[in-house]
C-alpha cells in the first residue's frame, strides 16, 4: 500500500528567473548550477517560451526539496533533482546522487508531479510517496 510522505508547492515568478538566467556574469553559472543538461535542452528547444519551462523547473525543485522535507543544504542539491518527461508522457521527478539517497533513506518510493505556467508566473505541486 502506498502512503503519502510529504507534498510541496512553489510559485515562481517567470521574469526573476529570466532575469536570473540572462545575467552577464552569472547566467550561465546559474544555469548550470540549477538545471541538467537534460532540463536545458527541454527548456532552449521551446524557444519563446523557454523561460516560462525554466521557471516551471525551478519551481518543480522547490516544490521536491519541501515534499522531502528539506530544504537546499546538504542532503539535496539543485542538479540532483531533475523533471524529466519523455515523449507523450507526464513529466516526473528523477533523483540523483545526495538528493536520491536522502529519499531512499526517508523510503520515498515515487514522486507525483504537476506543473503549470503563464507568461508571468510558474507553478510546481509534488507529493512524494513511500511504499509501505
Amino acid at each position: 500500500m502506498a502512503r503519502v510522505a510529504g507534498t510541496g508547492i512553489d510559485v515562481i515568478e517567470v521574469r526573476r528567473v529570466t532575469r536570473a538566467l540572462e545575467r552577464p556574469l552569472i547566467g550561465a553559472r546559474f544555469r548550470a548550477r540549477v538545471y541538467t543538461a537534460g532540463e536545458v535542452a527541454y527548456c532552449e528547444a521551446r524557444g519563446r517560451q523557454r523561460f516560462q519551462s525554466y521557471a516551471a523547473r525551478f519551481a518543480a525543485k522547490e516544490a521536491t526539496m519541501k515534499a522531502l522535507g528539506t530544504g537546499w543544504n546538504r542532503n539535496v542539491g539543485w542538479s540532483e533533482i531533475e523533471v524529466y518527461r519523455e515523449r507523450g508522457r507526464p513529466p516526473t521527478i528523477r533523483l540523483n546522487g545526495k538528493a536520491a539517497e536522502f529519499a531512499a533513506r526517508r523510503g520515498i518510493a515515487r514522486f507525483h508531479l504537476s506543473i503549470t505556467h503563464t507568461a508571468d508566473a510558474a507553478i510546481a505541486h509534488v507529493i512524494a510517496e513511500r511504499d509501505d
